[in-house]
This record gives structure tokens, sequence and C-alpha cells, in this order.
């Protein structure tokens, strides 16, 4: 595919997520690390939309290295006319490395967004990285909301590189003679989706892009599923003075693990149980059983009732 025909496509997939985007003066954000896929969507952006994007990088403080691969996208966009600027966390990152970065780097992109008025922020998610994320949602066991994939629009985030191939995105970035950076972390097999990707390198012959219909089939389901909960819990959950009461449960068992988590949210927006223990908690009730979980506690019968459980007395 020539670039002139990327370009064409990253357009009308920008378009589908946010079809007003082109014709108003919004502002697009790029997340851009420097790698063959963020320079990608760099440059795409740039041919689409020039004038109308900024970029930012993070460091987060973990590699040696990052600041000048940091750097190295800011001379980049610097040569383009392209506003950039290289984000920093003010703590340094502990605890689960790629899960305390991910929040970090949004709560970073989220901050430059907001002080330069930047409406949408597109990441470089592309298809192989749907396909992975699927793989390592299966082997976790994950239900519709996990199979749903990585989102193409979630709140003013979207990620209009999902229907392409990495390969396309690095010929690309390859024919504008520019070298991408490395991250060294790609092949730490110490992380779930490397391991997951070395293994899906051995595949030949597939369309990766098909992953994301996928997704987006999966995703489809999984609003129609929150759309009739939703509609569902206004008409048979009605909050109590404590707590609230759920008098209608004969439905199938995914709509009624919903709700049920819903009358558990309303009573402790705190609490995230987890299936393991929402399973005998719907069986329990089903039998019109009391039980406890959390410090709530859940009564079955005619109606399952929900509240908090009575403070123990320790004297």
């Amino acid at each position: 595919m020539t670039g002139d025909a990327l370009a064409n496509r990253f357009r009308e997939a920008v378009a589908a997520l946010v079809p007003d985007f082109e014709h108003s003066d919004a502002l697009l954000g790029l997340a851009v690390s420097g790698g063959p896929d963020s320079l990608a969507l760099l440059l795409l952006a740039h041919d689409s939309f020039p004038g109308r994007i900024a970029a930012a990088s993070v460091d987060h403080g973990l590699r040696p290295e990052a600041r000048d691969e940091c750097e190295f996208v800011a001379a980049l966009c610097k040569e383009r006319g392209i506003p950039h600027q290289i984000l920093q966390p003010s703590t340094p990152i502990r605890g689960s490395i790629q899960t305390e970065a991910r929040k970090a780097r949004y709560s970073l992109l989220n901050a430059w967004m907001a002080s330069r008025n930047i409406a949408w922020l597109a990441t470089a998610h592309h298809a192989d990285d749907q396909l992975e994320t699927l793989i390592m949602r299966v082997l976790r066991g994950s239900g519709v909301d996990g199979m749903s994939g990585i989102r193409a629009k979630r709140g003013s985030i979207i990620r209009p590189l999902l229907p392409f191939s990495k390969d396309m995105l690095i010929e690309f970035v390859t024919a504008q003679a520019i070298k991408p950076i490395n991250d060294p972390s790609n092949k730490d097999q110490s992380f779930d989706r490397v391991r997951v990707r070395n293994a899906l390198s051995q595949l030949t012959g597939f369309d990766v892009s098909l992953a994301s219909q996928s997704a987006a089939a999966l995703d489809d389901a999984r609003m129609a599923i929150h759309w009739m909960v939703d509609r569902l819990a206004m008409t048979h959950i009605q909050k109590t003075a404590t707590g609230c009461v759920l008098d209608k449960y004969d439905f199938p068992h995914e709509i009624v693990r919903r709700l049920l988590l819903k009358c558990l949210h309303i009573c402790d927006p705190a609490l995230s149980p987890r299936g393991n223990q929402l399973e005998p908690l719907i069986k329990g009730l089903r039998q019109s059983e009391t039980l406890t979980i959390g410090n709530i506690l859940c009564k079955g019968g005619l109606t399952w009732t929900f509240a908090p459980a009575p403070k123990r007395n320790n004297s």
C-alpha cells in the first residue's frame, strides 16, 4: 500500500471514530514513543491533518536511554513544525512496573491535553496489538467485557491504527528513511505480552487485522448487554434507605450477574468481587439463603435484598 493510500485510510479511520473532526478546529494529540508504530502515527497524522496535531513523549524514568529517545522524537517534530513536549512523572514508578507506568503515562498525557486544550488523544495501538490482547484475555479466562479487547474509542482516546498491521506501519516508516527506536522491553520474556507475541510470530498467512473485527463485534455485544442491564435495573432495582432490592431475577445468567453487581455497588461502590465470589452468591440467593460479601448482607427469596451487614459486637 502506498503512502497516499495509507494516509487516506488513516483519515477514514479517524473520521469513523470522530465524524466531525476533519471539519472542526479541534486538536489531535499524539502519544509518540519513537517506536515504528508511534512514528507511523505521527507521520500519518501530520500528512492528514497538518497544523492540527501536537505530540507528547513520556520519559518514565525507568531506562537511562529514554530521555534520548524522547529527544529523538522532539527533533523529528521540530523538523516538521509539530508542537512536541516531553513529559516525566514527578515521583519514581514503583510496584508493578507495566501497570504503574501505564497509569503514570495516561495521567501525564491527560494533564498535557488539558493544558493545551487538546480534544482527542490518538495512541498507536494496531492490529497485532489487538490480536495479542485477545489471546492474553483468552488465557486469563476473560468474559465479554475483557474479550472486547482494545477499544477503538474510549472517552477522549482514539486508536485509529487498529485496522493496520504492524508490518504495514514498519514499511511506511522505513519508506520515510527514518530509523525507529527499538525498546528493549519488547524482548523481555518476563512480560506475558512478549511471550504471546513471540508465539504468534510463528504463525504466517493470517490477516491480523481481522482480530480488530472480532474485537469490535464483541464490543458491540458488550454495549448491547450494558444497554439491556441498565434498562432492567431501572425497572427491577429499587433503592431503600440502607441498600436496595432486586425484585426479579429470572433472566439469563450473565444478566443476573450484572444486576447483582449493580446492587452490590449501590451498597458499596468500592466493592469489586471476583467471579469465583459471585457464582456461589448467586446460587445461594436463588436458594433463599442469607449470605455476606464484603460488608454487605444479601438475602435471597422471592426478592433479593441488599444492605450493610450489622456491625459485630466484639465485647
